[in-house]
């Protein structure tokens, strides 16, 4: 008796704040079933994931794995090819991108033009990912450096120095007291007191 293939759905966002919704609510239409839904809500950086390795783990010949989109499998070129490559030739489970019907290798196995055309897509979809997230990148640092430029400063506000600063630094200078314990004293890290010692 052949194994049932069942059909799972897999959702990310990238900050606990953002809202999966919109995601969960195409999944359920195409359909898959609340409980073979696999959510992460973490940076798509890195692959380990939890609920990702999960539902790896649990994909086995036959299932079909639906995303809504093709950038929820990574987020560069290299890391989408790899997690297509992993579950569609070492799992041997379809994939099917509901906001592109051409990325649904259920259909693509039928002849060996919707193969080439599938994965040309797939290729084309995955640069065009990566390079919205690139210039997403440079605006940013490129916001970054326009602000810096009207003054706007980035980061912790400094630390004022304290009015025992002075006692404690020349005591420091007469070599009555080490830079650690000031700080100790002062409730800094040593590496602040001696940025303070040098006037940066």
């Amino acid at each position: 008796m052949q194994n049932q293939s069942t059909i799972y759905g897999y959702a990310r966002v990238s900050t606990k704040e953002q809202c999966e919704d919109r995601q969960l609510l195409a999944l359920a239409r195409f359909p898959v079933q609340r409980d073979h839904v696999y959510l992460d809500k973490m940076s798509g950086k890195s692959f380990n994931r939890p609920e990702y390795r999960k539902l790896l783990r649990k994909l086995k010949k036959g299932d079909t794995l639906a995303v809504q989109s093709i950038d929820r499998l990574g987020r560069n070129y290299e890391e989408i090819q790899n997690q297509w490559r992993i579950i569609t030739k070492e799992k041997g489970a379809d994939i099917v991108v509901l906001d592109m019907p051409l990325l649904d290798t259920r259909n693509s196995k039928k002849d060996l033009t919707g193969i080439f055309i599938g994965d040309l897509v797939l290729q084309i979809l995955s640069y065009v990912a990566q390079t919205e997230r690139d210039k997403i990148r440079e605006r940013q640092k490129e916001g970054i450096a326009a602000a810096r430029l009207r003054g706007v400063k980035f980061g912790r506000p400094r630390k004022e120095v304290p009015q025992e600063f002075p006692q404690l630094k020349a005591q420091w200078e007469n070599h009555q007291i080490s830079s650690r314990e000031a700080a100790q004293k002062l409730e800094i890290s040593q590496d602040t007191f001696l940025r303070w010692i040098h006037g940066k």
